[in-house]
């Protein structure tokens, strides 16, 4: 048994690439497997609703015809995808008024894209592809460059003050700064920014308000769910503005960094061996704040 084990160990060392392909490639299989064994029951359930409701009303109105009610609800469909106003009701709506359209733009340069706002003419469509061109690398090196620059503010100085007033041990400081970072990230960015949703939109459920934050920050998408579709107009443009500012801060790129930055110390330390006391403690946290290694 042993033997076996180490041999299959070996096996996995020398073709480690092809492994954590197959293993990858089993991870994506399995997630569309899960999914389709969710997802096709309610699909199904839906798909009978609606050919029910069809037939009704064909019965109930026998002078419209099939393929005519057919024609007018793809165009409507198709109408509502691309969020113009179908109904009477919503006729003062725009989608491509200023808001709106500065709204397109940060969830295209920021690469989450839009479920609603598309580009409909040739020329904006080319005009689109030549601005993300030149936009999205810009809109990376930014964010970029705010994550270097925040950075030394929001890892070594905490772990720095840990050590030196608190007297932690450089790896409990920097498990410390790691689990409040984590606990302050999760609250403002996802559990704070659901319930603001869950008032906004009292048909939504928490769980869905959750959902939707986090395809939100993981630049996924908006998962087919907007906010405000129910809302005036005035009320609208409002909070597009605002989403707009918020998406302009994108405190998503920064988020990866500054987790893996935080529990960058904790690691090195375990792998450099014993502790050796808190004045060497306090040493590392200093050349790790300030870059400036002892001679």
């Amino acid at each position: 048994m042993s033997r076996l084990t180490s041999s299959l160990a070996l096996f996995c060392q020398v073709n480690a690439l092809s492994c954590l392909v197959l293993c990858y490639l089993l991870f994506v299989v399995l997630g569309g497997v899960a999914f389709t064994a969710v997802e096709k029951p309610v699909e199904r359930e839906l798909r009978a609703e609606v050919e029910e409701l069809r037939r009704s009303f064909l019965q109930e109105n026998p002078c419209v015809q099939e393929s005519g009610l057919r024609e007018l609800l793809g165009k409507a469909l198709s109408a509502h995808r691309s969020d113009v106003a179908v109904l009477k009701a919503d006729a003062e709506e725009r989608s491509y008024d200023f808001t709106s359209s500065l709204y397109f733009v940060i969830v295209t340069l920021t690469t989450m894209g839009s479920d609603s706002y598309t580009p409909k003419s040739y020329e904006a469509k080319l005009f689109c592809i030549f601005y993300c061109i030149l936009g999205i690398p810009l809109t990376l090196f930014l964010l970029t460059l705010l994550s270097n620059i925040l950075l030394p503010v929001v890892t070594h100085a905490p772990v720095h003050h840990l050590c030196t007033y608190w007297g932690m041990p450089y790896a409990r400081a920097a498990l410390v700064h790691a689990g409040l970072l984590s606990a302050l990230v999760l609250s403002l960015l996802f559990l704070l920014p659901a319930l603001l949703v869950c008032a906004a939109e009292p048909d939504w459920s928490f769980l869905d308000a959750l959902f939707f934050c986090f395809i939100v920050l993981s630049t996924v998408g908006q998962g087919g769910d907007s906010l405000g579709r129910t809302w005036g107009p005035t009320a609208r443009e409002t909070l597009e503005l605002l989403t707009t500012l918020c998406f302009e801060l994108r405190f998503t790129d920064c988020l990866g960094a500054l987790i893996s930055k935080a529990l960058s110390p904790l690691i090195s330390s375990q792998e450099s061996g014993t502790d050796k006391g808190p004045c060497q403690r306090i040493s590392k946290c200093e050349q790790g704040h300030t870059g400036i290694k002892d001679p």
